[in-house]
Order: C-alpha cells, then structure tokens, then sequence
C-alpha cells in the first residue's frame, strides 16, 4: 500500500492507545515509512464522513460580480 500524502512505503505498526474507554490497548495500523502518517481505519472513516464538498470556479480567478459592496462614510473624497 502507498501513503496518501506522500506515495511512500505503508508497513504494519502497532499503537499504544492510552486514552481509550477500555483503558490502555493495542491497536494495528499502517504507518508510513517517509512522513510518519498513520492511516487507521476508524479515523479514515471519520475523516471522510466530515470531508465538505468544495467548489472550484473553472478560471482559478475569484468572482466578485455577486458581492455586495458598502462603501462608508470614510470612502468619500472631499
């Protein structure tokens, strides 16, 4: 398996979990050998049922035409 952020080399680790309900356990999950990302299955599904589709507009450039603009008393020039 590949890690997600940089594409390097997964190996099977194991983790002392300390805060769980249970008390201290072990847990199983792949870690990557180049930036130390751990990818675990429960935090995984986790992360994908919180991911917000985002919106990208085709140019790259923002549109402004729908803001609302309110110019103030300090915008006049006398």
């Amino acid at each position: 398996m590949n890690c997600s952020r940089c594409r390097g080399l997964m190996i099977e680790d194991r983790f002392l979990d300390m805060e769980s309900s249970y008390g201290q356990m072990w847990a199983t999950s792949l870690r990557c050998v180049n930036c130390g990302h751990v990818h675990d299955s429960v935090t995984e599904q986790h992360r994908l049922s919180r991911q917000e589709k985002v919106v990208a507009l085709p140019s790259g450039e923002p549109d402004y035409q729908d803001d609302e603009v309110h110019l103030g008393v300090e915008s006049i020039i006398r």
